[in-house]
């Protein structure tokens, strides 16, 4: 039976999702016509709040773009490549490969969401070299399901954001919260603890269970496994130029100044692992890594062929906020509106499952934690406080429905896909699976915690 309801998930999604792309716009024009139709402005100043909003993603598309093409970059250094083979030395069966990948990329997207999406794909593309009877899909949408408990982990920016104490925190809650909570309340929590082990436990036999028969698999396409065979220039054959680009020095000492940031950061930072610094650390190995600056230019000329969904899709989707938080004559905005429903609709008991309910409606137009919380905090805090609700437990709920949508929001999955070869349509279906088990899991701790 759970079998069949998958096969129905993945075939309605491969007939009727269109490219990532095209939900994008299709998501442009429904949050235009809801705008219009729910805070009463008019078509054009919808249009005025999606242009102005375009543009405000652009640092972290480059982020997100950097993401990939360098985690790429380093996945192909020889190093990296064994390791990840290492990795693989028992996996001989789909049963172990689809567990394997779904616990691996769900704690590495515990420790670092960024880190994480990458690596998962990573491993699974690894593991499919070996394994030639999984099927592939839902390989890649196993490593995808993992990025649900980010949001739970130490990387999580709702509950790092409650956790800072900064002079406009109580500007963000309207009041609601004044002194920083600390991650012992929110990511070292009972409730969080609960979530973030019950889905790094169950999603890997969840997705197993979703594996096609013989028959039904899809296997990876040999071309996609391909690599970039590199040809070496003999060094009577090199000109100057050429010796300079084929330098393992100027790798090595390139590589030395970077790991000398990195030690400096984490001094003085102490366990910040921030995007900036995943970049720079996937950077600073890659270069060393792969030992020539020669090579490292192949190896990110490669990378970015998969970097193109990103660079295209995230500024609509900076529209789309700009859309949902574009506010008419009287403050009233989209997002404010469904939260400001939802908050309606609670009580002390049922307030954390409604504020996760919304929240995951919100991601879905507003796929960004820092996006998210910008648009939930000020209605949801001082809610909370009202209702005589914990702001720790709240704060997680928005944190916990920002990152459960994300299973049905092509957006995140952009840098897995591009590394996979795979398009929306090929990993959602087996997705929409971990997105109803997985919110069955989370609505019931909402409720008993």
């Amino acid at each position: 039976m759970f079998k069949k309801f998958s096969n129905a998930c993945v075939n309605l999604v491969q007939k009727y999702l269109p490219d990532a792309f095209i939900f994008a716009i299709f998501l442009t024009f429904l949050t235009w016509i809801l705008g219009m139709i729910f805070t009463q402005q008019g078509p054009i100043d919808m249009i005025v709040h999606w242009g102005s909003g375009f543009w405000k993603l652009l640092a972290f598309s480059m982020q997100m773009a950097l993401v990939l093409v360098t985690g790429h970059a380093l996945a192909s250094s020889p190093p990296i490549k064994k390791f990840l083979i290492s990795l693989t030395k028992f996996i001989k069966t789909p049963t172990q490969a689809i567990l394997a990948v779904s616990f691996v990329s769900a704690i590495a997207c515990w420790l670092n969401w960024g880190f994480g999406l990458v690596i998962g794909a990573l491993y699974a593309k690894e593991i499919a070299r070996k394994v030639k009877d999984v099927d592939y899909r839902l390989l890649i949408a196993s490593a995808y399901s993992g990025f649900l408990v980010w949001h739970g982990g130490i990387s999580g920016s709702i509950p790092l954001t409650l956790a800072t104490s900064t002079a406009n925190l109580a500007e963000m809650t309207s009041g609601a919260i004044s002194e920083a909570i600390p991650v012992s309340n929110t990511i070292f929590s009972p409730l969080n603890i609960f979530i973030s082990v019950s889905l790094i436990l169950i999603l890997p036999f969840i997705n197993r269970a979703m594996h096609p028969d013989a028959d039904k698999v899809v296997s990876v396409d040999s071309d996609l496994l391909k690599e970039n065979e590199e040809i070496e220039i003999n060094n009577k054959d090199m000109t100057p130029a050429d010796k300079i680009e084929n330098s393992k020095i100027i790798s090595i000492i390139l590589g030395l100044f970077g790991i000398i940031y990195i030690i400096y950061h984490f001094y003085t930072n102490g366990f910040d692992l921030n995007l900036n610094i995943v970049n720079f650390i996937f950077l600073t190995v890659g270069i060393v890594f792969h030992q020539t600056p020669k090579r490292y230019i192949n190896a990110v000329k490669e990378a970015v062929k998969g970097a193109s969904g990103i660079i295209l899709q995230f500024p609509f989707y900076a529209g789309i906020m700009g859309m949902m938080v574009g506010a008419n004559s009287a403050g009233v905005s989209l997002a404010g509106l469904i939260s400001h429903w939802f908050v309606s609709i609670s009580n002390p008991t049922t307030f954390p499952l409604f504020t996760f309910l919304s929240a995951g409606i919100v991601n879905f137009f507003v796929p960004s934690g820092g996006g998210q919380w910008a648009v939930q905090a000020p209605i949801m805090m001082p809610a909370s406080i009202e209702l005589g609700v914990s702001t720790a437990k709240t704060g997680l709920a928005i944190a916990w429905g920002d990152a459960w949508t994300n299973m049905i929001q092509p957006f995140w999955a952009l840098p897995a896909l591009g590394i996979a070869g795979l398009g929306a349509r090929d990993i959602m279906g087996f997705c929409i699976v971990d997105l109803l088990c997985s919110g069955l899991i989370i609505t019931v701790s909402m409720l008993i915690f």
